[in-house]
């Protein structure tokens, strides 16, 4: 199986202000190009993406392999097989905190790429974990700075922009496509760091989904019944145990077997949350690795 995910801001935590600010961004139409920069434990990981976006309908794509290519951004996800749309979601808010979680400070005028623009900085319990910059004319989110403690770690900028809407092209729906089912009860944590599972399905394959979001970051959680590969990944040993890591630009991914198959984590965390995250979720189990051995031995 491999998992690819674009992942973007979802509103379910976050103050009036700047919940308007990205339903805003998200309804904005332009072309981009977009560079990412992120400093990361296992060194700097830098990419650039074309970005397309018409009236709430996104273009971005990261295709590593033809197998299963699963993408989330802005609270919806789908899931592709062979090139074809299987299924698609929009994520949903469980319920409504008492409190937002971000506080946003006051906006600042800027110029980005010779346009006016304004600046927001985001804190979560007191820490600064972001500053977004939004174009005044279109309201596209055009430069996020996001923050692990006091380091920088990943930045996002527009390098090229162009407001004017782009074509885009309807995604070709397969023939009787699989429709996941809602998961009603679950092992997963409804609540983990600040982040709330706003939505779990399964599909007929046995492949598990939860998303998660604080309301800013967000990640996915897959449960699969056979093991879960990370191409370039490197082994990490956490207090909860031994586990496969890899960054790329803008997201990290977990994998790890469990007594039950395998389970990959995929999001935009920053490394700070990592290992909280990590502990709440299912454990590895390594063993898993020689019942699968003895049964394709025995049966």
């Amino acid at each position: 199986m491999v998992v690819v995910l674009v992942l973007g801001p979802a509103t379910a935590a976050l103050a009036v202000e700047l919940d308007e600010l990205l339903e805003q961004s998200r309804s904005a139409s332009y072309t981009a190009e977009q560079i990412i920069s992120c400093s990361t434990p296992d060194g700097v990981r830098d990419g650039l993406v074309r970005i397309e976006q018409n009236g709430g309908e996104l273009r971005l794509t990261s295709a590593v392999d033809d197998d299963v290519e699963v993408a989330t951004g802005a609270g919806t996800w789908s899931v592709s097989r062979e090139g074809g749309l299987v299924s698609e979601a929009s994520v949903t808010s469980g319920s409504e905190k008492d409190e937002p979680l971000y506080t946003v400070e006051d906006g600042r005028r800027v110029q980005f790429l010779g346009r006016n623009a304004m600046s927001y900085r985001l804190v979560r319990d007191g820490e600064l974990r972001a500053e977004l910059v939004f174009d005044d004319a279109t309201r596209a989110l055009v430069q996020a700075t996001t923050y692990a403690g006091e380091d920088v770690y990943c930045q996002r900028r527009f390098v090229t922009f162009d407001p004017e809407a782009p074509e885009l092209e309807v995604t070709a729906m397969v023939e009787d496509p699989t429709v996941p089912s809602a998961v009603e009860d679950s092992s997963l944590p409804i609540e983990v760091a600040g982040f709330e599972r706003l939505d779990h399905y399964v599909d007929d394959d046995g492949v598990e989904f939860a998303y998660y979001s604080d309301g800013f970051f967000s990640f996915a959680l897959f449960e699969t019944p056979s093991k879960v590969t990370l191409d370039d990944g490197v082994s990490i040993d956490l207090d909860s145990g031994r586990y496969e890591r890899e960054f790329t630009a803008g997201q990290v991914s977990y994998a790890w077997e469990t007594r039950e198959g395998g389970v990959a984590l995929v999001g935009d965390l920053p490394p700070d949350l990592h290992e909280e995250v990590l502990a709440a979720m299912p454990a590895p189990d390594h063993r898993g690795l020689f019942r699968r051995w003895w049964r394709s031995l025995f049966g």
